[in-house]
């Protein structure tokens, strides 16, 4: 792929997590770096070698990191068909952090449940990869809600990946991270990505 001609290191770990996932497993990786590192061209290219996976995606927008859930809508949106089989508590959370339904504001620890059997429900049709671009413009709700997730995923194929200009991030605590210079990339800290 063009201008990734020095990015071989990191296509190995973008490569790797695609194939974990494909196989079963899930993964959570952050990947850190500067304003024109390349980090959407490295989404860009996690989206194209997903082949047999289905792909969502979101990008926090510095103009919504007010409203609520924003996020976390654009990134769910696509699969809420699923969301009639979860239980009602998480079904009524997600329907009113969505403005699907009125009430007052939702149970935040409801809506991350929501939000892991959403994507469970969708994985469990085809292996899932979330990517989430420009993580540090995400409203705090959707945030929070996508760490929630990310520290729960366990035997569903769901990959969640997230891309971010500062670390430590604010939802990824005890997940992989690799931070990506515009030179040679640094080491590989890893706590849930084996051979990382």
């Amino acid at each position: 792929m063009a201008g990734l001609t020095d990015r071989r290191s990191e296509r190995e770990v973008l490569d790797r997590l695609v194939d974990a996932v494909r196989g079963g497993q899930s993964r959570a990786l952050v990947v850190r770096g500067d304003p024109g590192v390349g980090k959407t061209v490295l989404l860009d290219y996690v989206a194209g070698r997903a082949s047999g996976c289905r792909v969502a995606r979101a990008a926090g927008v510095q103009t919504e990191m007010e409203l609520a859930f924003a996020g976390l809508h654009q990134l769910c949106a696509p699969m809420l068909g699923p969301a009639e089989h979860l239980p009602a508590p998480q079904q009524d959370a997600l329907r009113i952090a969505f403005g699907q339904a009125a009430g007052p504001p939702p149970d935040r620890f409801l809506v991350g449940l929501a939000v892991l059997s959403l994507l469970s429900e969708a994985a469990g049709e085809q292996p899932l990869i979330c990517l989430v671009d420009d993580e540090q413009w995400l409203d705090h709700a959707s945030a929070q809600a996508l760490g929630f997730v990310a520290r729960r995923l366990a035997a569903d194929p769901v990959g969640l990946v997230c891309w971010t200009r500062r670390w430590p991030g604010r939802w990824m605590t005890g997940s992989a991270t690799r931070s990506w210079p515009r030179r040679r990339a640094t080491r590989w800290r890893c706590s849930s990505c084996p051979g990382g």
